[in-house]
């Protein structure tokens, strides 16, 4: 019998961060009381992220490009479970997370969605980012972070759209105009939240993002009107880049 979850961790070098985030999923299948597979996509890993994610139980596939919607869509691709969910492995899901999933999806009224984030640790800017991130999320209604959704709801809409500037938006929209055409709604979980890692504020400082939206307020620009070239290149500095040790540029 194929597994009710298949919950997808993409992993760039994340030796320090799967085992904990691979746990906190653990517990969620358990309070769930649901069948749950983990797949770790190991995307172009040279660390101990592949026999770390194994030991802890964790299914493997690799990776060797660099786009984060084509990791997360070789994870879709492999998985047996008929509700996906997507997490970040440096990231973590509260205990509740896969119960409510299944809740939501059983009253035929979603056809997938987000979840809300919170920081593991605050200060005062980060504070401001998380209001920033609410105030954003509950504008516009596409909350990202973890994504759920079954299997072939993602399929149908081709998986994680291949774009590196705000490819999880653009994938929130995907969703939310898939159901909108067969009466579903994008939620959004109530009870529970991705705990968003700080590893980056703790290396580089509470006040990075708004460091990075005046220093790159051009890119930014330029971006809206659809050039990404430059907005491309500051993703790569900062999801891929990072995770290889180049972080002075940031």
């Amino acid at each position: 019998m194929n597994p009710a979850f298949s919950v997808i961790i993409p992993a760039h070098n994340e030796e320090q961060y799967i085992k904990r985030c691979i746990r906190s999923v653990r517990r969620a299948a358990l309070y769930a009381g649901e069948e749950t597979e983990i797949i770790v996509v190991c995307n172009r890993c040279t660390d101990r992220t592949e026999e770390i994610a194994a030991s802890c139980g964790a299914r493997t596939v690799s990776n060797e490009v660099r786009s984060i919607a084509k990791v997360r869509n070789d994870g879709i691709i492999a998985a047996t479970g008929r509700i996906i969910v997507t997490i970040d492995a440096d990231n973590r899901m509260t205990k509740g997370t896969l119960r409510e999933i299944k809740d939501l999806l059983a009253t035929g009224c979603y056809i997938g969605g987000g979840a809300p984030l919170r920081f593991e640790r605050y200060s005062f800017p980060l504070w401001l980012n998380d209001l920033m991130c609410r105030a954003s999320f509950a504008l516009t209604g596409l909350y990202c972070g973890i994504f759920w959704a079954e299997k072939e709801t993602f399929l149908a809409v081709g998986g994680f759209t291949d774009i590196k500037a705000m490819e999880d938006v653009a994938t929130a929209k995907a969703l939310k105009r898939y159901g909108k055409s067969v009466g579903k709604r994008y939620g959004v979980l109530k009870h529970n939240y991705l705990l968003n890692s700080t590893r980056k504020y703790d290396d580089l400082g509470d006040w990075l993002y708004f460091r990075l939206l005046l220093k790159n307020s051009g890119a930014l620009l330029k971006a809206a009107f659809g050039k990404t070239a430059e907005l491309d290149r500051l993703l790569d500095k900062m999801f891929y880049d990072y995770n290889d040790g180049a972080r002075t540029d940031l």
